[in-house]
């Protein structure tokens, strides 16, 4: 029993960082139609925004992590304006395939980018609080605490925004009917642009938390964006509501795997159930048209 509890413990502390990784991605394919590649690079900007309010300009931890978050916010929209509403004025035609190159090379650009501004090394704290918290026989760090509680928080208020605003209501709309949205008033070009930048917001969010665990580097991206894809195809695309239980069901496959065979077989394991998805049910466990909310 000590066994299992330790493992569910880390289940839900890992899942609820990947839930809220794959909302923002979910999200944006949802609503967008975008496979966003350069997902992962929004974690490593809020890492490294987090880490400069941190320790540069010496703000205090949840100071850091809400700039980190608006910062990421403000340049996804100006990625989506600069690059994303061009194209959508321009080519129609087979964009799946030209908002996924697109996005590729925009993960290039950051990747790179980073490296050029800031170098290679790993920029990271020892902790925002220290100390750990006893959960049965485990010994948990207060960071990751604290990161498990920003996720939760982050992704109720997403919910109740999704649900109870007039904003959050518009961009299940266009999600679901695009053209019937645009009739009765809604602003697409806005909500596209709300909507990439929100995205942005939420994988920064995770990366500032992270901090302490994960130190920021040019391409530390890649594992998160990894993880949020295997969230989205196990549950299907674009449903919220099944990509917060899909984060906990990857954590819980990841946890169990690295329990019962040890290290480097969390990935082995879930993309084994992956493919046996996609091959029983290739819209995922949960596949439906347009964005979710949690509430239904």
């Amino acid at each position: 029993m000590g066994e299992f509890g330790d493992i569910l413990v880390t289940a839900v502390l890992r899942g609820g960082i990947y839930a809220l990784m794959a909302l923002g991605l979910s999200l944006v394919f949802g609503v967008m139609n975008i496979a966003n590649f350069a997902h992962g690079e929004f974690y490593m900007l809020g890492a490294y925004f987090a880490y400069f309010s941190f320790t540069t300009f010496k703000l205090g931890v949840i100071p850091s992590v809400l700039i980190a978050a608006l910062l990421a916010f403000a340049v996804g929209v100006i990625v989506e304006r600069g690059l994303f509403y061009p194209l959508r004025k321009r080519s129609k035609k087979n964009w799946l395939m030209n908002t996924f190159l697109l996005t590729l090379g925009v993960s290039i650009i950051l990747q790179n980018g980073a490296k050029l501004m800031w170098g290679s090394r790993y920029r990271g704290v020892t902790s925002y609080f220290g100390g750990t918290i006893s959960v049965g026989t485990m010994q948990i760090p207060n960071d990751r605490i604290f990161a498990f509680a920003v996720a939760c928080i982050a992704i109720a208020i997403f919910v109740l925004f999704l649900n109870k605003t007039k904003l959050g209501r518009a961009i299940r709309s266009v999600s679901m009917d695009e053209t019937g949205a645009s009739l009765v008033g809604v602003n697409l070009n806005m909500i596209h642009t709300l909507t990439f930048g929100l995205s942005c917001m939420l994988a920064a969010l995770a990366g500032a938390c992270l901090l302490p665990l994960t130190p920021a580097f040019p391409v530390m991206g890649i594992n998160p964006l990894y993880k949020s894809w295997f969230v989205l195809i196990l549950v299907g695309m674009g449903n919220l509501g099944a990509s917060i239980v899909g984060g906990l069901i990857v954590g819980l496959l990841e946890t169990i795997s690295y329990f019962q065979f040890g290290a480097g077989w969390q990935d082995v394991i879930s993309l084994a159930v992956i493919i046996v998805i996609l091959l029983v049910k290739p819209n995922g466990i949960f596949g439906k048209k347009g964005v979710k909310s949690a509430a239904e």
